[in-house]
């Protein structure tokens, strides 16, 4: 296969390529990435990534077979439009509304006035579905079939929602969305250009994909499904259309290695259980493919390279997998491993097996942590002392701040930059207003980050640097996911809220709330029990197993509910109140608000 296939198809591109939120800010910059135009590799970058990077940075939409389309370009992730007999099926799209929306309008223009006859969500990862309200106008209501494999919601929901603070905060870093592009600075994330920072919506899905072999006819396009769990998602799913002979592998197969954990964080995925899943794929449809796209990336045509493409990406994640485990079986830790695994000739000499986006270093600590944990069984790491004290004694033991920072220069000038970064850390953790030690590590990331193959380690690196020299960001990834929150069951909701009550405050306070939620005619109750928030959904959930009758009850809308809790005040006024209302300021009172800018490389 080549990389060639990047420009095969295209038909049309948007120019200029910058997308704009409602109020004018821009959420979306494609021509930013012009620097890499024709560009030869600077001394910044690493010539593979720079490299993937102008390949990702190509937008436009493009033919993929017949009655088959792709955006590419207008976000980390693709849209694809698939032709039926009467309108269009839209498969993922993308991270942000505004988007979807310039994408769909590219199509039109180009291709066909057709309306939106279904949608598509291959996996539960907020760029695949996050821009779904841009694909209909705003004032029209979803009637069309949503599609997603069985699972797709709760799965949504955790990884977005549970701990979508911390993950967002981190995947400011990761994909490096808010650092400038350039030479110097952000380039790629190997398996786009960056996210969107748009408006964040969900249709919730009205058809569950169950089973393999399930078959769906949407617009008369039959679609045969693959559910592949526990792969590049917890909740995934390929589909196969048989009219065209074309397959989609969904996030499963792309043009590099992907994560086996993701430096965002994420649950850790199951390395075996994705490379069984894509040799399923292969057993059940390559014979009878010509062509398999993605969700990310450019297609690959022709029966023989697309079995092959396949056959590698399967062999790939075997690999990691059965190797971290023989190592693991012979005693090795998870960090020793990931300096001793080295991938085939074979797969080391294919593009879309580099490590532009997860890395072999980092995957084989992931298949440790699955099978190991973060233990490595040896004591001395059982309970050691958390980075700010760990930072002081180290820096008490080499005699001081400015003698590490000597150690360091020493490691540095003899390129041993790995060394001088953990020296610098500790002598920046164990005094944060030290300029010399900030000023030294950030370089010293900066020189790391040049030099790597990895997006995601690239953008960690002059993330960390950047916010070492003062410059902080602005919300994250996932600042405008509004949109997300309006889609959440009731259930969904309050779990998402459980996990932002101080427990600490909340241990001797127990009480009761019930609520009706007039517009979905649900109730709820709400116990705060030990430090818990414990909520009960559903027909008749007001009611409890035992005598114990609310400190408060009131009735709402779904709107007021979230508006209260999101902004942790009362707003409006309430129906059919009864009991004493300070129990609900009280429930208010004790959420937190996570600061969605954290440090990271500040104690």
């Amino acid at each position: 296969m080549s990389i060639h296939d990047a420009d095969r198809g295209f038909i049309a591109k948007l120019d200029p390529c910058i997308i704009k939120h409602q109020d004018g800010h821009v959420i979306w910059n494609n021509n930013a990435y012009d620097f890499l135009i024709n560009a030869p590799c600077p001394d910044t970058a690493n010539s593979k990534l720079w490299r993937q990077a102008q390949l990702v940075s190509k937008q436009g939409l493009f033919k993929v077979a017949s009655g088959i389309y792709q955006v590419r370009g207008f976000d980390i992730s693709n849209m694809t439009i698939i032709e039926g007999d009467s309108g269009i099926i839209v498969v993922d799209p993308l991270t942000s509304a505004e988007c979807a929306k310039a994408a769909l309008n590219l199509y039109h223009e180009n291709c066909a006035k057709k309306p939106v006859s279904g949608m598509i969500y291959t996996h539960s990862h907020a760029d695949h579905f996050g821009g779904a309200k841009g694909v209909f106008e705003s004032n029209e209501a979803c009637t069309v079939p949503v599609l997603a494999p069985y699972g797709f919601l709760d799965h949504a929901v955790s990884e977005n929602i549970f701990a979508g603070n911390a993950m967002a905060r981190r995947a400011t870093y990761m994909y490096g969305d808010q650092l400038p592009k350039g030479p110097s600075d952000q380039i790629s994330c190997g398996l786009g250009a960056t996210v969107s920072t748009g408006t964040v919506t969900l249709i919730p899905p009205s058809v569950d994909i169950t089973h393999t072999g399930q078959v769906e006819v949407i617009d008369g396009v039959e679609f045969v499904f693959q559910v592949t769990p526990g792969t590049e998602a917890p909740a995934e799913m390929n589909f196969y259309l048989p009219q065209r002979r074309a397959l989609c592998v969904a996030e499963n197969a792309t043009q590099c290695l992907h994560n086996i954990a993701t430096l965002r964080g994420a649950a850790v995925r199951d390395a075996q259980g994705w490379s069984s899943y894509l040799d399923e794929t292969i057993v059940l449809f390559a014979g009878t493919s010509d062509v398999v796209f993605a969700s990310h990336h450019w297609p690959t045509w022709g029966q023989k390279n697309l079995l092959n493409y396949l056959t590698q990406q399967r062999d790939l994640y075997a690999f990691l997998h059965d190797q971290t485990l023989r190592l693991i079986n012979e005693g090795l830790t998870g960090i020793e491993i990931a300096e001793e695994l080295e991938l085939p000739t074979r797969l080391q000499d294919c593009w879309h097996t580099q490590g532009f986006y997860g890395s072999v270093s980092h995957n084989a600590k992931a298949i440790y942590q699955r099978y190991m944990t973060w233990f490595d069984g040896n004591p001395s790491h059982l309970w050691e002392h958390p980075p700010v004290e760990a930072a002081k004694r180290y820096v008490s033991c080499i005699g001081g701040v400015e003698a590490v920072i000597q150690k360091a220069r020493e490691f540095s000038d003899k390129g041993d930059l790995r060394f001088a970064a953990t020296l610098l850390n500790h002598a920046v953790f164990a005094d944060p207003e030290n300029t010399k030690a900030k000023s030294l590590l950030a370089s010293t990331y900066e020189s790391l980050g040049y030099g790597c193959e990895n997006g995601p380690w690239r953008n960690f690196y002059i993330s960390g640097a950047t916010e070492l020299r003062g410059v902080k960001p602005e919300g994250n990834v996932l600042s405008g996911q509004g949109g997300l929150v309006e889609a959440l069951s009731l259930r969904h909701l309050l779990a998402s809220v459980a996990v932002r009550l101080d427990g600490t405050r909340a241990q001797t306070k127990d009480f009761i709330i019930d609520l009706y939620v007039t517009d979905r005619d649900e109730h709820c109750r709400l116990l705060v029990s030990n430090g818990a928030l414990i909520h009960r959904t559903g027909k008749g959930s007001s009611k409890s197993s035992t005598s114990d009758s609310a400190d408060f009850s009131c009735s709402l809308t779904y709107g007021q509910l979230v508006q209260c809790l999101s902004a942790r005040q009362t707003v409006g006024t309430f129906g059919d109140e009864q009991g004493d209302r300070s129990y609900w300021d009280r429930l208010l009172d004790l959420l937190s608000t996570p600061k969605a800018t954290f440090e990271i490389v500040l104690p």
